[in-house]
C-alpha cells in the first residue's frame, strides 16, 4: 500500500522512466543515484513486483511497471495540483528556476519582463541560459526551455506558446543602395544573410521552393538581426525579435506574401519535464509570461 511518504518515491520512479536511467533521474531530481535506487526498491517491495529490468547499459519497464506507470503519473499529478493549491494559500513558489532559450528570445521576450517577474515571485531565483542549439534538459540541469521550430518526438512535456511569423527584411540603408526585390526570383541578385552552423535555418519556406544561398552568415539570430540593421543584406527573421524594428522602420519587409505560413520554423514551445521538482516554478513562469510574449 502506498502511503503519504511515497510521493517522492513516485517522483523518482517517473523520473527514471522519463530519463532512461537512474543516473539521469538523479540529475533531473537534483538527487543522488543511491537515493533514487532506494526509492525504486521501496516501491517494488511494497507492491511486491519488479518495476524495471536492469542491465549494465539500460533500464526498461517490466509489464508490471508499464501498468503501474499510468496510475503513478495520474496519482502524482493529482497530488501536485493539491500541493500547488495549498502553496497558493501559503505563499508564492520558491527556489531556483533555470531557463534556456536562444539569445534573441531571451533578449527580446524574456529579459524585458524579468524585473516584473521577480516582483511577482520574489522567492524564485532566475538563472537565464542562452543556447542557440537544442540542449539536453537533464544534462544541462535546465528546468524549462523555449524552443523555436517544430519539435521532434520526445518524453518532454510541451506547451504551445504560439506562432511567430517569419519576415523577409532589410534596412532602409541597404535599400538605398539596392532596389527592393519584387519577386522571389530577384532575391538571387541580392546579398542574403543566413545561419552559419544550422543549414536547416536557411530554409526560408518560400512558396516556389527556391533555396537561398547566403553571402554572409552568422551563428545566431541576434547577430543576423544586427547585420541586417546595419545594411549588410536581406535576412529572414522571426516577428518576436523584429516587431519593434518593423514598427520603427529600422527594418523594412519585402515580399510578404512569398513565405509559406504557418511553417515549422514559426512554432514556439515551452518544454520541460512534467514531473520536475520545479513544477510550481515552471508553471509560475509560463503563466506570467503567457500574456507578455509578443510573437
Amino acid at each position: 500500500m502506498i502511503v503519504k511518504s511515497k510521493t517522492e518515491d513516485l517522483e523518482h520512479f517517473i523520473a527514471v522512466v522519463d530519463s532512461g536511467s537512474f543516473t539521469n533521474a538523479a540529475n533531473l531530481q537534483d538527487s543522488q543515484v543511491a537515493k533514487i535506487s532506494r526509492s525504486i526498491s521501496r516501491l517494488e517491495k511494497e507492491l511486491d513486483v519488479s518495476l524495471f529490468n536492469r542491465s549494465t547499459r539500460r533500464v526498461e519497464l517490466t509489464e508490471a511497471g508499464q501498468i503501474f506507470l499510468k496510475y503513478a503519473r495520474d496519482g502524482l499529478e493529482t497530488i501536485k495540483h493539491g500541493e500547488e493549491a495549498l502553496n497558493n494559500l501559503k505563499g508564492t513558489p520558491k527556489g531556483k528556476l533555470r531557463i534556456d532559450a536562444a539569445s534573441p528570445f531571451l533578449f527580446h521576450q524574456i529579459i524585458p519582463y524579468i524585473e516584473d517577474f521577480q516582483l511577482a515571485y520574489p522567492d524564485i531565483q532566475v538563472n537565464l541560459i542562452s543556447n542557440e542549439n537544442i540542449v539536453d534538459l537533464i544534462e544541462k540541469k535546465t528546468d524549462v526551455a523555449i524552443r523555436i521550430g517544430k519539435l521532434s518526438d520526445s518524453n518532454l512535456y510541451a506547451k504551445n506558446i504560439g506562432i511567430s511569423k517569419l519576415h523577409i527584411v532589410a534596412s532602409p540603408r541597404y535599400f538605398a543602395k539596392f532596389n527592393k526585390p519584387t519577386s522571389i526570383e530577384q532575391l538571387k541578385d541580392h546579398k542574403l544573410i543566413g545561419f552559419a552552423d544550422s543549414p536547416k535555418l536557411n530554409n526560408w519556406f518560400l512558396k516556389d521552393n527556391t533555396s537561398i544561398k547566403p553571402s554572409i552568415t552568422a551563428s545566431n539570430g541576434e547577430s543576423i538581426r544586427q547585420l541586417a540593421l546595419n545594411g549588410n543584406g536581406i535576412a529572414i527573421l522571426s516577428n518576436f525579435m523584429i516587431n519593434k524594428d518593423l514598427e520603427n522602420k529600422t527594418l523594412v519587409e519585402v515580399l510578404p506574401q512569398s513565405v509559406i505560413s504557418p511553417n515549422p520554423r514559426e512554432e514556439v514551445h515551452a518544454v520541460y519535464y512534467k514531473n520536475s521538482a520545479a513544477a510550481s516554478r515552471i508553471n509560475a513562469f509560463i503563466d506570467f509570461y503567457s500574456d507578455k510574449f509578443k510573437l
